[in-house]
């Protein structure tokens, strides 16, 4: 049973999830791998108003994000993060 991956813009603050996929170019997944945000790992959102920069922690690093490159990147809720 797995759930269906999201965008990481979908994501409310507090909800925890894994990094599955990245939808971008390769200058912009060559960013993002470069802040640690890879396939498999973890992350955490901090604040996301729905408008504006997201930030998220991902090991144990906190990021800022653009709306444009949160919705490139694709991930799956951990377990005990329900919406």
């Amino acid at each position: 049973m797995t759930d269906t991956l999201l965008s990481l813009a979908d994501l409310q603050a507090g909800q925890r999830a894994t990094v599955r996929e990245l939808r971008a170019g390769r200058a912009v997944e060559s960013r993002l791998a470069s802040l640690g945000m890879t396939p498999g790992a973890a992350l955490e959102v901090v604040q996301n108003y729905g408008r504006g920069p997201l930030i998220v922690t991902v090991r144990g690093t906190r990021i800022a994000l653009g709306r444009g490159e949160a919705a490139k990147i694709l991930v799956e809720r951990s377990n005990g993060s329900h919406g």
